[in-house]
């Protein structure tokens, strides 16, 4: 990749992260992995407890990239029919006509609460999410590009919620919590929402189309073939770790290979080196594995576990 371009393109990257952290104060590494699995054209997982800027920091992202943005607020009560629309008889022109869903027509979704509908709903965005595109009623229609669910859920009042199954967190390209503000953070963002819109002071940094090309970018940073190898060994290490049931399958080893290269590109280089790979390892890899109960019974989560084996597996370039 030429240099001016390279450049050029952690600029626009840098200004973007700039233009959002204005909403989303105090939340620098959140607001840089989510335009980090963007770029890597992935989906995103938001679990967090309410309040902490889930929507707001959809809604920013989409006005500083300059994207369609839709949401859908999940209930018990949503349908397929309402994600992916529907086929309903036009009487004038005697023929079947499909009714777009909230998925058509939009470049990032918020789902919000994914885990409060049913399952049945929940599997509607399975193929979107995967193909990006829908079927309905054995008609596929695409999906406009690029497209990007960010789901939430809330780590409090599971009553009457829904588990997601895990083949469908394997869909997620990362995991992050937002977090609650430090004080300082906390109270700039008490006195800018007494009066302003907090999304009046945005602007737009990028297009549709340029968020393709940095997607595109993305995906020409060079992989090594000692990065890939440290990769596979972390991959291996959690399928034969005792405390974990169920490693990271060949779907998440492919997620972090992507993920990586867009921390590269953000970190201002076109090769990945082995600190971007254990920078995102946790967020891509935290919510692919089952932990044993035996683990769970000491205290140990998933993320404990996936940081013990960064500490354990050597990279490309230790000694």
């Amino acid at each position: 990749m030429q240099e001016k371009v390279l450049q050029a393109i952690h600029s626009a990257i840098e200004t973007t992260v700039g233009e959002i952290n204005k909403v989303i104060i105090g939340k620098d590494d959140v607001v840089r992995k989510i335009v980090m699995s963007i770029m890597a054209n992935g989906h995103i997982l938001i679990d967090d407890v309410p309040g902490v800027g889930k929507t707001s920091l959809a809604i920013a992202t989409s006005k500083v990239l300059g994207i369609e943005y839709n949401r859908i607020q999940f209930t018990p009560d949503v349908l397929p029919s309402d994600i992916v629309g529907f086929t309903i008889y036009n009487k004038g022109e005697d023929k079947f006509t499909y009714v777009p869903g909230v998925i058509n027509n939009t470049n990032l979704l918020l789902a919000d609460e994914i885990n409060r509908t049913s399952s049945r709903t929940q599997a509607a965005l399975l193929e979107a999410m995967e193909e990006k595109q829908v079927t309905v009623d054995g008609v596929s229609h695409q999906l406009q590009s690029p497209f990007i669910v960010i789901a939430t859920q809330n780590q409090v009042g599971t009553a009457g919620t829904q588990i997601l199954p895990h083949a469908q967190m394997d869909r997620f390209l990362v995991r992050i919590s937002i977090g609650y503000p430090d004080k300082d953070s906390e109270m700039k963002v008490i006195k800018e929402r007494q009066t302003a819109d907090p999304y009046a002071v945005l602007r737009r940094v990028l297009s549709q189309q340029t968020v393709l090309q940095l997607q595109e970018a993305t995906l020409a940073v060079t992989l090594k073939d000692n990065v890939v190898e440290y990769i596979a060994d972390l991959v291996n290490a959690t399928r034969e770790d005792t405390r974990i049931e169920l490693g990271i399958s060949t779907r998440g080893a492919i997620a972090i290979s992507h993920m990586a290269k867009a921390c590269a590109l953000m970190n201002g280089r076109d090769y990945v080196t082995e600190e971007d790979v254990r920078e995102v390892f946790c967020d891509v890899c935290a919510h692919r594995i089952i932990v044993t109960q035996k683990a769970r019974a000491a205290h140990q989560g998933s993320r404990d576990i996936l940081e013990q084996i960064l500490k354990t597996v050597k990279g490309p370039y230790s000694d």
